[in-house]
């Protein structure tokens, strides 16, 4: 549709477009009595004198505009202002002029983890802010997360247009939201709370990772049975570089199951803030040269029957990981497809909260997801009792591993089970 720009549209001073949907149009105004640069959503009037949509988007407009006396946050856009009548619908808001989240979800424009992991977390704390007041969102998107300035990483959450008010007995907006970024329980028509949110954030956390959805097709039906069946690909299958832990968190937020997924937007923080740790911890540590690493992995009794080729080999393959204490490094029932060796520090092995054997420099963990009846779950919990570092290799860069470093690589792991189930022996003929 070609947006007509008028002067004014009540006592807003209309400047530019900023930009226009199916239904609305979004511009640059100015209001003249605050002296203050504002952003107005209009309704076009078409929709308006359509007897099938006008209802619904002018409750849309209602809805965010009662949102304005109950959410009051930094991380999330101001509403000012709002009219609804039978031949006008607009709402006047705070106007953030660094464009939203879309712009970096391209695979030639995306954003440096460490900003990204910013930009979530402020996310998440806006929509517990949200929650607290007994709000859930129901449409986050990329579009409805905007950057005071292209270059930071300062956001503001938009358009509450379609929210559930949790304290009312009945949701105030017809509007479900944008089919790409629904929860299982969305698109299934399923009872909602915060978690659907928290899915929604999830599928941006991998549009930002990777530059593509976790779910594309072009036909509604088909994107809802896969975001109901399907598990998504990691986001490092898709950008090898993206960190184990990033992986793990998005995929913990997409989780199908309620009971997986994250249960709070708390827990969601955490992870995000001890991400961005403990990558401050690896930036902050001083380079080890190539030469150093091999030496520290030709000391480890892991690789004692690797030559020196082999060795080298894995150092092309493997990533080294650097964790703060009390660092959750891999959970109990999680997917994961990587192994790791403790080179430095020391961890615990626990399950259901007991702590089953405490790791030494060498040892390695996370081998039964290769071996295991059910293949990439993650057996038990790993917990880093100390700043720790570790060598980790993935299961497909194991595959690409010539076939003499892999012979070796199986016989390390089943020499370590071997050993294990001794020890185990030993604790219960000996207790």
């Amino acid at each position: 549709m070609t947006v007509q720009l008028v002067e004014r549209i009540g006592k807003y001073e209309i400047q530019s477009l900023l930009g226009e949907g199916a239904t609305s149009a979004v511009y640059l105004a100015r209001d003249p009595f605050a002296q203050r640069a504002i952003a107005l959503k209009r309704v076009f009037a078409e929709v308006l004198r359509d007897p099938q949509r006008a209802q619904a988007h002018r409750q849309q407009l209602l809805t965010e505009a009662s949102l304005a006396s109950r959410l009051s946050h930094p991380h999330i856009v101001e509403v000012y202002d709002a009219a609804v009548t039978e031949r006008e619908a607009y709402l006047a808001m705070e106007y953030v002029p660094g464009g939203t989240l879309e712009q970096f979800c391209r695979p030639e424009n995306l954003l440096p983890f460490d900003r990204l992991i910013e930009i979530l977390f402020k996310c998440t704390r806006a929509l517990e802010y949200a929650f607290l007041q007994g709000v859930t969102h129901r449409d986050i998107k990329p579009g409805n997360l905007l950057l005071t300035d292209p270059d930071g990483a300062e956001v503001k959450v938009s358009d509450f247009g379609a929210a559930i008010f949790h304290d009312s007995d009945r949701t105030l907006v017809m509007g479900l939201g944008s089919p790409a970024y629904m929860s299982p329980e969305q698109v299934r028509d399923a009872s909602l709370n915060h978690q659907t949110d928290i899915y929604s954030l999830g599928v941006v956390m991998y549009q930002l990772l990777t530059g593509r959805l976790p779910f594309e097709t072009d036909n509604h039906l088909s994107l809802a049975w896969k975001i109901s069946n399907l598990e998504a690909p990691a986001p490092s299958s898709l950008r090898p570089e993206v960190p184990v832990a990033l992986d793990e968190i998005c995929a913990r937020a997409m989780h199908k199951s309620l009971s997986a997924r994250y249960q709070s937007w708390l827990e969601f923080s955490h992870d995000l803030a001890q991400a961005a740790r403990n990558r401050r911890l690896v930036a902050q540590s001083q380079p080890h040269s190539e030469t150093h690493r091999f030496q520290t992995l030709r000391g480890m009794p892991f690789f004692r029957q690797f030559d020196d080729v082999q060795i080298w080999e894995v150092l092309r393959l493997a990533e080294w990981r650097e964790v703060a204490a009390g660092t959750l490094v891999m959970r109990e029932g999680e997917p994961g497809h990587y192994v790791a060796i403790l080179a430095h520090g020391q961890a615990a092995v626990c399950s259901q909260g007991q702590r089953l054997h405490r790791l030494s420099v060498g040892e390695c963990f996370g081998e039964m997801s290769l071996f295991g009846a059910h293949p990439g779950t993650r057996s038990a919990d790993v917990i880093a009792d100390s700043d720790c570092t570790f060598v980790e290799l993935r299961a497909e860069a194991l595959g690409r591993a010539s076939s003499g470093c892999q012979l070796r690589f199986y016989r390390a792991f089943l020499d370590t089970m071997a050993e294990r189930l001794a020890a185990a022996n030993v604790r219960l003929t000996h207790p």
